[in-house]
């Protein structure tokens, strides 16, 4: 049976399951959850009610999250990519940076996006502060930690990478990284350089206008 993934292309997670899928060409079919896709849409809600995409369906399976939608393809759709290392200690190192890009860059991006889409008057000015201040110091630690490596793991492309992509790509957008941390702008130049996550962003484009801050003019 073929691999369905609902999502939106502009969808940073969204975007990180597809880098997935890009690297290793593994066929499937894309369901966008838009306004113009009543049937999409009405099949999503049934399969997965808290409506947070990407899901990924497969023979009869539904499977949540972007993180667990790539364990799931490396476990039933292994290529050459190996997305999670064979080596067990790897493993837990690319699970961990995995984390770690989720927890504290993407979701202290996502508090300054979805603040601004609130009324005036229910904005949390001092949640925003407390993000900015964690994107602060996760890059600085990351921009340490990618001194002397090509990925996140090393030189290997993997899941932590697939969750880098997107959660650098928007943050640095929405807070930009300092010139002065020239190791973690390196490597998001890289990510974006990468054939899979360029496939993406591109797929991401048509819909810019909808970034709530303004989209800059590059990338």
């Amino acid at each position: 049976m073929t691999i369905e993934v609902f999502g939106h292309p502009f969808s940073s997670y969204t975007q990180k399951a597809l880098i997935a899928l890009y690297e290793n060409d593994t066929p499937f079919t894309f369901r966008a959850i838009a306004p113009d896709e009543p049937d999409n849409n009405a099949r999503f809600a049934a399969l997965w009610p808290i409506r947070k995409f990407p899901i990924l369906v497969e023979d009869g399976r539904t499977v949540l999250e972007a993180t667990a939608i790539i364990e799931h393809l490396a476990a039933r759709h292994p290529g050459p990519i190996a997305l999670i290392p064979a080596d067990p200690d790897l493993a837990v190192e690319v699970r961990m940076m995995d984390r770690v890009f989720d927890n504290y860059v993407m979701t202290p991006q996502g508090k300054f996006v979805w603040d601004v889409l609130r009324p005036e008057a229910d904005r949390d000015p001092y949640g925003v502060n407390e993000a900015r201040t964690m994107l602060e110091t996760i890059y600085a630690w990351l921009d340490e930690r990618m001194a002397a490596r090509t990925w996140a793991v090393g030189e290997s492309f993997t899941l932590a990478d697939c969750a880098a992509a997107p959660s650098l790509f928007y943050a640095d957008w929405t807070h930009e990284i300092p010139a002065r941390f020239k190791n973690l702008k390196a490597y998001r130049a890289r990510l974006l350089a990468r054939p899979s996550v360029a496939r993406a962003v591109d797929g991401g484009r048509p819909y810019r206008h909808y970034f709530p801050l303004g989209a800059p003019d590059r990338d």
